[in-house]
């Protein structure tokens, strides 16, 4: 009997990323680090510009939305055959969440749209940059200095 196994979460879309488009969004965030490196009175612009930054979820889902919207509208005024291209999305949707997979995500990736986790990379690599992590208080005991350091990663 075999077993089906669905990647990680934090996995899936890399899995499933060209290897050629997955060094250029690499290279991409390593260049940006290297860059504000040098320019720590940036990293807080930076630093709000990531938090603005459509990661690849984000960018699925408005684009299936938008998809199926539109599917929906042609059906109702245009041809009922058009809304087969909702339930196409649907399924695609469903593929992505379980696979990490869609037609768009090719594309998308190629065009440079990230993971949150790729995303939070550099946020945590400026943040280090900066010396917020060298800031985190000692507190007394295990538990204080883990929610110190939760603190600390979240501001």
């Amino acid at each position: 009997m075999s077993t089906i196994t669905l990647p990680a979460t934090t996995e899936r879309v890399t899995r499933h990323t060209a290897a050629a488009d997955q060094e250029r969004i690499d290279a991409r965030t390593r260049e940006s680090v290297r860059r504000y490196a040098g320019r720590p009175d940036d990293i807080g612009r930076r630093l709000g510009e990531l938090d603005r930054e459509w990661d690849i979820e984000r960018t699925l889902e408005a684009n299936a939305a938008s998809v199926m919207l539109a599917g929906v509208i042609l059906g109702a005024t245009i041809d009922r055959r058009f809304f087969l291209l909702p339930a196409a999305v649907a399924g695609f949707l469903l593929q992505h969440a379980l696979q990490g997979w869609c037609p768009p995500l090719p594309l998308f990736r190629r065009l440079g749209i990230r993971t949150q986790r790729e995303i939070d990379d550099e946020r945590a690599a400026l943040k280090a940059l900066r010396g917020d992590f060298a800031r985190v208080p000692r507190a007394e005991g295990a538990v204080d200095g883990g929610l110190a350091a939760l603190d600390a990663a979240r501001v």
